[in-house]
């Protein structure tokens, strides 16, 4: 659609102008007709750029928007939606409250007024998470050194008995159980690998993104990586092998969503004024790992993180829960966005003044 931004501001939108809040104009076919100077700051973007264009090329596709303001055309009625994440490729997600009101004023039909999330009700929600999932982590670290005991004790009865069985059909049985044994053994470790003390170093991030590139290429040839990288980052401070493992658990989960083919997109850009572990960096590493398999299940989307859920039938559950302790050792910060054809996993890393130099 061809941009038919008018030079001034139109007289029916001349009031919105003196606004600190960001207001967005859209006609009844979601094109935006106005865009207010805290719309511009808020999405960082100029007016001329927008108008006469898709909202979408503004906001992307915010899960249950484009409903939302269908259901304010037909019933004419005012609608506010609460914690709209609204991500942009190289942008940091905003996460917002939205009201939209019917209007009648020249081409528009729509008024959209945001507002940034409550920063002390964002806080307060991601450490409530924070904690939840702490208590999580410990339950299961418990349980698996409870677990440990028994399971050497099953092991070693099983080897026992099968030297004093002369059946070979019968040993069978106790293979099986020693088998079992080890897989049981092997997911106890892995529950307990994220107690490991951190060994950090500065080293370069895309170092860390090319093994996890080289690790997925082999296991599945079929999927294709492609780097999308800022080669300007300056190195970070982190321990190498925690963070290859962190990244490689999230790009193998995105490979096994995709049954080994499609595309993976590692990207890295600066984020600049973020706060991460109640701490605020003048610059931090954003980290993205984007693949266009079917998503993450909607019923486990808000519970990816924890250990043992999983959205596939063999799946372990481990994976994403490792990666995101990995994060948190480092003072850092793990997201995601999903839906079908596009799931993006957003990492933040602090960039220190050490690492800097």
């Amino acid at each position: 659609m061809q941009n038919d931004q008018l030079d001034t501001t139109p007289p029916a939108f001349a009031g919105l102008e003196l606004l600190s809040s960001a207001v967005v104009l859209i006609d009844d076919e979601f094109v935006v007709r106005y865009l207010n100077p805290g719309a511009e700051n808020l999405f960082a973007v100029s007016s001329r750029k927008i108008v006469g264009f898709s909202l979408r090329r503004l906001l992307g596709e915010p899960a249950g928007l484009d409903g939302a303001l269908n259901n304010v055309l037909r019933d004419n009625w005012s609608y506010t939606g609460h914690n709209l994440t609204v991500s942009r490729p190289g942008m940091v997600a905003l996460h917002l409250d939205c009201t939209v009101t019917p209007v009648e004023a020249a081409d528009a039909r729509l008024l959209l007024e945001f507002r940034p999330m409550d920063a002390h009700l964002k806080v307060a929600r991601e450490e409530q998470l924070a904690h939840q999932q702490q208590a999580n982590r410990e339950l299961i670290r418990n349980l698996a050194h409870e677990i440990k005991n028994p399971l050497g004790g099953i092991r070693g009865s099983a080897q026992l008995l099968e030297r004093e069985l002369d059946d070979p059909q019968l040993r069978e049985y106790t293979q099986v159980i020693i088998a079992e044994a080890d897989r049981l053994q092997d997911l106890m470790n892995r529950l307990l690998t994220s107690h490991r003390m951190m060994q950090p170093s500065q080293l370069n991030p895309h170092d860390v993104l090319e093994r996890v590139r080289r690790l997925i290429l082999a296991e599945f040839p079929s999927v294709e990586v492609r780097r999308d990288y800022d080669t300007s980052l300056p190195y970070i401070t982190g321990d190498r092998e925690q963070l290859i493992q962190a990244i490689l658990n999230i790009a193998r989960n995105a490979a096994q969503a995709m049954q080994g083919e499609g595309e993976i997109v590692l990207r890295t850009r600066a984020a600049r004024q973020i706060t991460l572990a109640k701490r605020r960096f003048k610059l931090a590493l954003q980290l993205q790992v984007i693949d266009n398999g079917p998503g993450v299940p909607e019923e486990i989307r808000d519970k990816i993180f924890y250990p043992l859920v999983s959205g596939r039938e063999n799946g372990s559950g481990l994976g994403l829960s490792l990666a995101q302790s990995f994060i948190d050792q480092h003072q850092g910060a793990i997201d995601v966005d999903s839906r079908p054809g596009r799931t993006c996993f957003t990492v933040f890393l602090p960039i220190t003044r050490e690492a800097d130099g």
